[in-house]
């Protein structure tokens, strides 16, 4: 091993906002003049690309920190479904795919002062291949981030226990994504409980509007939506409404609306009319395979409004929806910024880089 301190960033959960917090993180020890390094060992956030599958976000790593490694290094582990099944039948090598994880760390290390190491899905992720975030830091001598959501109380259950898995390699704790309403109960009694255990607390970051939504575009990639506009699909969706009334009370509801999209079925042309009237709505989903009349694809057009046509029905593409949402998603270099503002403000950043 060289003289890289090296930090995994793992997480509770999916969807805690680790990969914001790692490349923020770098970025931060970056502007410190320190020269660093990032590297996801299990891609677990997979999307096809040209044949290709590729995990997101190592990519926005790359372009970030402008670094020039292979993305083949920088993610030697595709944690897909196929290699999770081929894995309990045998066919993967943990011992093969550890060594691989260490060759292409060490490359990637080589000439960096810090390391910041991305784990896959919740810390319990990989161990089918005996690599979970425990393994992954053992592996490469990593100090550990956790980080963590927190709403009530309840959530210490999943700190503790993370925390008595990593044992001494557990820097401390982000909690991220917190509520103003949660905000109290933490401070006063979530981080003083956890003190007393021993476990140190960096900060906790505010839930923030900015980071909860997802573009249009992203949402139509997941829900595998047709898109039926050439409307940019670069606007914020954080929340969704259910077009069920008639078109004047539709039309109200609508209008108190902000950064949603309405899913209604592809036969309401009334509507969907009433959302496209709503400044505050910034796409349409049609559901059930229908489509919209041409004066409604006329209307949206006008407007520079997407609409998002999905085969399934209203109640399946509302639970889609909600859960890409709630996921969150890191999109690109803004994302990022605003994450290493907010760790700035919150979080004892000296001492994580």
């Amino acid at each position: 091993m060289t003289d890289t301190t090296t930090t995994l960033v793992t997480a509770t959960g999916e969807g805690a906002g680790k990969t914001a917090i790692t490349v923020a993180l770098a970025r931060l020890a970056a502007d410190r003049d320190r020269g660093v390094g990032y590297m996801k060992p299990k891609g677990t956030r997979l999307q096809s690309n040209v044949g290709k599958t590729l995990d997101q976000d190592p990519m926005l790593a790359r372009e970030v920190l402008d670094l020039d490694a292979e993305m083949h290094q920088m993610e030697p582990v595709v944690y897909s479904p196929t290699f999770v099944q081929g894995a309990i039948r045998g066919t993967e090598d943990a011992g093969a795919l550890s060594d691989r994880i260490r060759e292409e760390y060490e490359e990637l290390s080589a000439d960096r002062d810090r390391m910041f190491i991305e784990g896959g899905g919740s810390w319990t992720t990989g161990g089918v291949v005996d690599l979970t975030d425990v393994d992954v830091a053992e592996l490469l001598d990593a100090r550990v981030v956790l980080v963590a959501g927190y709403s009530s109380p309840n959530d210490l259950d999943d700190v503790l226990a993370a925390a008595d898995a990593f044992g001494d390699r557990l820097a401390g704790v982000v909690f991220n994504k917190v509520s103003d309403d949660a905000f109290d109960s933490l401070g006063q009694d979530g981080i003083p409980f956890l003190e007393s255990r021993g476990i140190t607390v960096f900060g906790a970051i505010p839930h923030e509007k900015e980071l909860a939504g997802v573009t249009v575009g992203e949402l139509a990639d997941e829900l595998g939506a047709e898109l039926l506009t050439d409307a940019p699909t670069d606007g914020f969706v954080e929340r969704f409404l259910v077009g069920a009334m008639g078109g004047d009370e539709a039309l109200r509801y609508f209008r108190r609306a902000r950064d949603a999209a309405v899913i209604t079925g592809g036969d309401r042309a009334d509507v969907q009319t009433a959302a496209l009237d709503a400044s505050g709505v910034a796409c349409l989903v049609l559901t059930g395979g229908h489509r919209p009349s041409g004066a409604v694809l006329g209307k949206a057009a006008d407007a520079g409004k997407p609409v998002l046509a999905v085969n399934t029905d209203t109640v399946t593409a509302i639970d889609r929806a909600e859960g890409i949402v709630r996921s969150g998603r890191t999109r690109d270099a803004r994302t990022v910024d605003r994450m290493a503002e907010l760790l700035d403000a919150h979080v004892d950043v000296d001492a994580l880089v």
